[in-house]
């Protein structure tokens, strides 16, 4: 067991936690973490990372619905994944399903079947858009907007 932490730390030192789910193990259930994952085996079911990054590595093998806050697939993956920033489909990666998140790159030689929704900050736009219409004067003036100063008073 000693060992094995030493392994474990010396690979991640300098880096955010992460916990690995290694070769030889197999889970099926439903998965949360506060931290991030690597899996190298196998999981089937649901994984909940929304602060965090699931990694997918090279061996590993998911069939599972996903909420992280990236992904970075070099693996095989069968489901929904929902990553807030950004997933990435690496040249050995094969996803199968479909993606929802802010940003998508996908590695030339990399397998993907799916769809492909892109998440905007609608927060950020909505104010201004509010202000324009709470702005606008009850008239059927096209230039009605346009025509106000400043002050609020009609030019």
């Amino acid at each position: 067991m000693n060992e094995m932490n030493s392994r474990l730390s010396s690979a991640i030192s300098g880096t955010p936690r992460q916990t690995v789910l290694g070769q030889s193990v197999v889970l099926k259930g439903e998965l949360s973490a506060d931290e991030d994952l690597l899996i190298e085996g196998q999981f089937e079911g649901t994984l909940s990372l929304v602060q965090h990054c699931l990694t997918v590595g090279s061996n590993g093998q998911v069939k599972a619905e996903v909420k992280a806050r990236q992904a970075v697939i070099m693996g095989t993956v069968t489901g929904k994944v929902s990553a807030r920033e950004k997933v990435e489909i690496r040249r050995t990666g094969h996803l199968v399903g479909d993606l929802a998140t802010g940003s998508v790159a996908i590695e030339e030689g990399a397998y993907f079947k799916g769809s492909i929704e892109i998440l905007r900050d609608e927060t950020k736009e909505s104010p201004r858009v509010a202000s324009i219409h709470s702005a606008a004067p009850h008239s059927s003036a096209p230039h009605s907007v346009a025509s106000r100063s400043a002050s609020g008073t009609s030019e």
